[in-house]
């Protein structure tokens, strides 16, 4: 296993366990595969291990995996608090004992702020106290590490980074996602402020692996190192030193053997000419799918009215390659999930957008097309129930 550092100089393993997805018997986690799993990342040198409050089950059984074997001081445990339910410190306390409770510890070694999606998430936990209950909690050691989780816009995950001194963050990040989100930007600015990334979603919740078009597939089958779809997407982000961990929610042995094996094999700069060749090929049997010819170079942001366009445009040309409802579920999660909206339904028609897209796109008409793709009446009228139950927003869906 390879290993990179956080910003006490402390080694973080390369590939992290992510245990969202646990193997799953009669609908509850089937925890001999999980403990057989995690035995194995442990054994071939994992040290990272991801959880979260909101992953059903799963703290409890990394807890519980983690005490039967004795190697809880041996591991870093991350998880994540619920920012977006805490009103106060109070209830951040009682969400943080609960979870020292099921994890079967005194101390959390990386915790996240769960979710965010844009600056004023964080100002709002600024001001009911908790920068003062992450240095307090940091004080006595039942914190080792504080971060924050992103989905939003570049911009945004910009502001979040500067806010606070942060000891790493997590975004989610593969080759697809390059131009989106926090994306090879925000990877950067991160890397050149010190702070360790963890990375997310490498390979888009399996989808750049069983959704891969068939046609992408023979080319890596025919490629002469042989890579596999998910073999290749992680040397992609192994080549990055601003990549400190790749997180991968693995949920066998078989599983996490292939994927340390990559892990081992890699350093910043391994992705050779042949590779990055590889890459730009896959890359382009999925642009064969794009309905918009965006290649997310944001020239086109901030946008005076608060559209992600690059989010809308990414969204909507992924339709034609995964499941329409993760596309969807990711779009809103991305672009909803915050007290203003940055859905391509507020765009004004102003045309600022358009005179500096070096594509020459006819923008204004293709995020209508995308917000019809993205929000037909059943997900409007969903996503704006969502939005007034997280953030109070005014429940009639947008025309």
């Amino acid at each position: 296993m390879k290993y990179r550092s956080n910003r006490s100089g402390e080694p973080v393993s390369l590939m992290g366990f992510g245990c969202m997805r646990f193997a799953k018997k009669a609908g509850s986690i089937d925890m001999a595969k999980a403990e057989e799993a995690i035995l194995r990342a442990y054994e071939l040198g994992v040290n990272y291990y991801d959880t979260a409050y909101i992953y059903l089950g799963s703290e409890a059984a990394l807890g519980e995996i983690l005490e039967k074997n004795g190697i809880r001081e041996k591991v870093n445990v991350a998880t994540k608090l619920p920012q977006y339910m805490v009103k106060d410190v109070a209830g951040a306390d009682r969400f943080f004992n609960e979870e020292l409770k099921r994890l079967r510890t005194g101390y959390v070694d990386y915790y996240l702020m769960h979710h965010m999606t844009d600056v004023n998430q964080w100002n709002r936990l600024e001001s009911i106290g908790m920068a003062e209950w992450l240095s307090s909690k940091k004080s006595t050691g039942q914190i080792k590490n504080a971060g924050f989780s992103f989905h939003g816009s570049t911009e945004e995950f910009l502001k979040v980074l500067n806010a606070y001194d942060w000891d790493f963050c997590q975004i989610q990040y593969n080759y697809v996602d390059e131009t989106t989100q926090a994306g090879r930007i925000g990877l950067e600015a991160a890397y050149e402020k010190g702070i360790p990334v963890i990375i997310m979603e490498p390979l888009r919740g399996g989808r750049l692996v069983q959704y891969l078009p068939e046609k992408a597939k023979r080319i890596l089958e025919n490629s002469p190192k042989g890579y596999t779809p998910a073999s290749l997407a992680f040397k992609w982000l192994f080549d990055q030193p601003g990549v400190t961990c790749v997180l991968s929610g693995m949920n066998s042995a078989e599983m996490v053997e292939e994927n340390c094996r990559t892990a081992s094999g890699c350093e910043p700069g391994c992705l050779d000419d042949e590779d990055k060749e590889l890459i730009a090929q896959v890359k382009a049997v999925l642009s064969e799918y794009e309905k918009v010819g965006c290649t997310g170079c944001r020239y086109c942001m901030p946008c005076p009215a608060g559209v992600d366009i690059p989010l809308a445009f990414h969204c909507y040309n992924m339709l034609g390659i995964e499941k329409k409802f993760s596309v969807r579920a990711e779009y809103f999660q991305s672009a909803g999930a915050k007290k203003v909206p940055a859905f391509a339904n507020r765009c004004v028609g102003c045309g600022k957008c358009e005179k500096h897209c070096p594509q020459s796109l006819p923008i204004r008409e293709k995020l209508k097309e995308a917000d019809k793709a993205l929000m037909p009446g059943p997900y409007k009228l969903g996503f704006a129930i969502a939005g007034k139950f997280m953030y109070g927003r005014k429940s009639k869906p947008a025309d």
